[in-house]
């Protein structure tokens, strides 16, 4: 037997050409699969966390411009997106340069530069608040909030489902850390029911359709049984106190202890009131243990005319300071006026509670480029709703929100707050 291996026989050539094609496809896949995850800024990036400064004021700053391809958070495909506010899936223009802004927050050394506010970590957040319920109670503006939250928070448990929680409007479940989110839509906070003008006492006047009864000092039906399930609660109202959700002819009407208010009340002394109510309901009813938030308003950025009057949004980057004003200020009168006004209240009524002020106006007022505007998702939209320039696209600035929101979070565990 000789020592010497025998040379396996040559492979024929006839048997090589049929799976050259598929070595040849699997070799294109592979590096298209790497070109992808260099460039798609639909995959989400999770940085290493920064530990913010105790005394950094995240609400002031400036957004400055990237110049790396925009990272959209999450894509168009999470589960809790609405329709409306998926820009990504609505080809809404410009979508990759909303997402091109990063808030940089003044006097925080090196935070927000690079990563955002804090580098938010979905799953390290997870982490630190593992068993834990959070809960968002308020208007649509809350619920665009929650969007963002819940679809970040994805990110970190890939096995999130949808659940429904203690009369929830919309939430979510994070199975691996045992998480729950919740939205109670709850637009004036407090209860509120509508009366025919055949029911109701103010039926003389021949223009009354009918009016909607606010017990501002009952907690509407929608969130009354549910704050002790969380151990986060973050609250807001506002944008349905305008004569444009109630006019005249289908006004707000107030009652204390089963009576109506004599003299009836105008919409900001009725919303001082009920937020002053709520304010001392949270305190008294509420428990300590649970860390509670109050969520600023969200500007609106309707430009020659409002939602109902072809006002429209179609800007392509971010206001400057100087412009802030005109648009807000409330001296100078102008159709976006109402969340400063109302800001005012909100501090007020808060002064000497444990309420902590979630504060993103300011923020915010320079993004009239980040709303849906034209791309709601349906063909009607505009027809019926007009121009939306008062929600937010998602991926988009809620995810500058959930970046405060999270990390005023994490300072208070780190302060030793037990929830």
């Amino acid at each position: 037997m000789s020592p010497w291996k025998k040379k396996p026989a040559p492979t024929p050539v006839c048997c090589i050409r049929p799976i050259l094609p598929c070595i040849a496809a699997t070799l294109m896949c592979i590096s298209v699969f790497f070109l992808f995850l260099q460039h798609s800024p639909h995959l989400p990036h999770h940085p290493v966390p920064v530990t913010i400064q105790a005394s950094c004021d995240v609400s002031r700053g400036k957004w400055v411009r990237s110049e790396q391809p925009p990272r959209f958070r999450y894509n168009y495909t999470c589960p809790f997106h609405r329709n409306s506010w998926n820009c990504v899936k609505n080809r809404r223009k410009g979508i990759e340069e909303i997402n091109s802004w990063t808030w940089v927050p003044e006097g925080c050394g090196s935070v927000g530069r690079e990563e955002g506010i804090l580098g938010f970590d979905p799953a390290m957040f997870l982490r630190r608040m593992k068993g834990k319920n959070i809960g968002f109670i308020g208007d649509s503006l809350n619920e665009n909030f929650v969007v963002a939250f819940l679809c970040s928070l994805r990110e970190g448990d890939g096995g999130a489902k949808k659940t429904k929680r203690r009369n929830s409007w919309r939430g979510g479940y994070f199975p691996k850390f045992n998480v729950t989110v919740g939205y109670h839509r709850s637009v004036l906070l407090a209860k509120y029911q509508w009366q025919p003008a055949n029911e109701s006492k103010h039926s003389g006047d021949t223009d009354l359709k009918g009016i909607y009864r606010v017990d501002i000092d009952v907690p509407s039906d929608d969130w009354i049984n549910a704050t002790t399930f969380y151990d986060v609660l973050v609250f807001n109202t506002g944008h349905w106190w305008g004569f444009d959700k109630f006019p005249k002819e289908t006004p707000l009407v107030f009652f204390r202890d089963g009576k109506a208010i004599i003299p009836a009340l105008g919409l900001l002394n009725g919303f001082q009131l009920v937020l002053s109510s709520m304010v001392q309901y949270i305190e008294r009813e509420v428990p300590r243990k649970t860390m509670k938030f109050w969520r600023t308003q969200s500007p609106r950025h309707f430009h020659g005319g409002d939602w109902n009057q072809n006002g429209s949004c179609l800007f392509k980057k971010p206001l400057k300071e100087d412009q802030l004003d005109a648009w807000f200020e409330p001296a100078n009168n102008g159709i976006n006026k109402e969340a400063r006004v109302l800001n005012k209240l909100i501090w007020n009524a808060l002064q000497g509670t444990d309420i902590k002020l979630l504060d993103l106006t300011h923020l915010s007022e320079f993004r009239a480029d980040a709303h849906p505007a034209l791309w709601l998702g349906r063909e009607d939209a505009l027809s019926i709703w007009g121009q939306d320039c008062l929600h937010w696209c998602l991926p988009g600035l809620p995810d500058t929100w959930v970046d405060i929101l999270a990390a005023q979070i994490i300072q208070q565990l780190d302060k030793g707050f037990e929830v």
